[in-house]
């Protein structure tokens, strides 16, 4: 369905949390601290797997067509979480109360309502579904977790992951679960950097709590390489990931990683190996390498180093140590993904795309993820600063990256590779 001629309606909620649409102020959008219609360009309808959020202490706020002026309601107002594969190119619009709580770790995108349907403004980056539950009966997870269980009761990374399936719903633990797609393997307890939205832990008095518990052992490279050896038997284009949300930086725990890499190859095992990672030890690569690692996946929000330093908060490493290891990764033929934390108003920017160019054009990394940043959107604008320019928009922000470096793909997951190439899953 075209969204060229949509102008959805506002969104709000009422005291009991129903949601109304409304019938005559439209749905406005927000990047950085802008205001504005949405794009007719960028508005599709609400994926399958999405959700819709309440947001405490915010009123809605609409354009009201006639006086062209942005009017807030005594209603809540209502954001949008889409399911992974999508990049949000605008935020919610609301007008936030003295003393309103902090919102919890998520992205907001901005959501309206026309046609019988919700639209959001957002962008699909990858056709993989490989974060998709909506047609996987629970009980599948939850008989393929007890299974894990019973099947490896000193095992204490299964034992972990499986509680992840169960309780904590973790898309990775739960592919793991089903046997399918990418697996998690947490195993680092410590971390170089201090991210101010890191998921697994935030210090006494934080601004929010960490909605993950970070894993409170060491595992050992026997019980690593057992998940990896029982995921890769029973996967298609198995993907075996370090570097989860339960965890801090996995290049802390390298020779650890290297030595369970090492054995899961000694044992035939088959599979894409990746770490996800804050690249911030770049000496630890080609060890990793040399073991049997196939490819990182380096996160960053932006490439500008003070805007990058203000949200990683980086202890004992540099912004210079981040594209070193990006360069010596691609030395030692990894192949290298950016996990790039998309902001609207604060990426889609001139002066980012420059420093991104610069980024891309230089370290040479293989692969863009667009991925959303997960945090109240005041606070992370407290934290890097109100952008200072205007939003070119998400659409032509990756158009005039990919014209500038021609070589990039762009994408949501951890690809699968074959022969050093991604492989799409069917």
């Amino acid at each position: 369905m075209s969204s060229k001629k949509i102008q959805p309606a506002l969104v709000f909620a009422d005291a009991d949390g129903s949601v109304y649409d409304h019938p005559d102020l439209l749905m406005l959008v927000r990047r950085g601290r802008e205001l504005a219609l949405p794009r007719p360009d960028e508005l599709i309808p609400l994926p399958e797997g999405s959700d819709l959020y309440l947001l405490p202490g915010r009123s809605a706020l609409g354009l009201d067509p006639a006086t062209g002026k942005a009017e807030a309601m005594e209603e809540r107002a209502v954001a949008a979480f889409v399911c992974p594969s999508y990049t949000l190119s605008a935020t919610a619009a609301y007008l936030k109360a003295e003393g309103a709580p902090n919102l919890p770790l998520f992205a907001y995108g901005a959501v309206g309502f026309a046609r019988d349907r919700f639209w959001v403004a957002a962008t699909q980056v990858d056709k993989d579904r490989r974060q998709v539950f909506t047609n996987v009966a629970p009980e599948r997870i939850s008989k393929g977790a007890e299974d894990l269980l019973r099947r490896y009761p000193n095992n204490r990374l299964i034992q972990h992951l499986a509680r992840c399936a169960l309780t904590f719903c973790c898309p990775a633990a739960k592919n793991l679960a089903l046997g399918r797609y990418e697996a998690p393997l947490p195993t680092a307890r410590a971390c170089n950097a201090r991210c101010y939205g890191c998921i697994s832990h935030q210090p006494a008095g934080s601004d929010f709590p960490s909605p993950q518990n970070r894993i409170d052992f060491t595992p050992s490279p026997e019980e690593i390489a057992e998940v990896m050896l029982q995921h890769a038997r029973r996967a298609k284009n198995p993907v075996l990931s370090f570097g989860q949300g339960c965890e801090g930086e996995p290049l802390t725990e390298a020779a650890l990683i290297a030595e369970a890499i090492g054995r899961f190859r000694a044992q035939g095992g088959q599979g894409t190996v990746n770490v996800n990672t804050n690249a911030s030890l770049p000496d630890s690569i080609p060890g990793l390498a040399r073991a049997g690692l196939d490819s990182i996946r380096v996160s960053l929000n932006s490439a500008r180093e003070a805007v990058y330093n203000s949200y990683y908060r980086p202890h004992g490493y540099a912004f210079a140590d981040v594209r070193r290891t990006i360069a010596t990764a691609k030395e030692h033929g990894l192949f290298v993904s950016l996990n790039y934390l998309f902001f609207p108003g604060v990426n889609d920017t001139e002066s980012e795309l420059e420093a991104l160019t610069d980024l891309v054009s230089s370290a040479k990394p293989d692969y863009v993820q667009m991925r959303n940043l997960s945090l109240d959107p005041d606070l992370y604008l407290g934290c890097v600063g109100d952008p200072t320019e205007p939003s070119m928009g998400l659409a032509n922000f990756m158009k005039r990256l990919r014209k500038a470096c021609p070589w990039i793909n762009y994408g949501y997951f951890n690809p699968f590779l074959r022969d050093g190439e991604p492989v799409l899953w069917t």
